[in-house]
């Protein structure tokens, strides 16, 4: 499953920090590791998908009828903006 190794070097303070996680979760110190990177840098597909969710979870707004008039809105939105 994991392929590449790393070598961190971490004071006596960080490391008791990450330490004391894993040992108050009964996980690895490798473990509280990857997840602190997981959250600090989010895969882009997680980034992705929380931007579709926010967009399906969003109310719908009243549109124009006539698709020259949302044109219109448009352009003058993007004008504005």
């Amino acid at each position: 499953m994991y392929d590449r190794r790393l070598q961190l070097l971490l004071d006596p303070e960080r490391y008791e920090r990450v330490a004391a996680r894993a040992r108050r979760r009964k996980v690895s110190v490798a473990t509280v590791i990857r997840e602190a990177i997981d959250t600090a840098i989010p895969a882009a597909d997680t980034d992705r998908r929380g931007a579709a969710d926010r967009i399906l979870a969003a109310s719908p707004i009243p549109l124009p009828d006539d698709p020259a008039d949302l044109r219109r809105e448009l352009d003058g939105a993007h004008d504005r903006g």
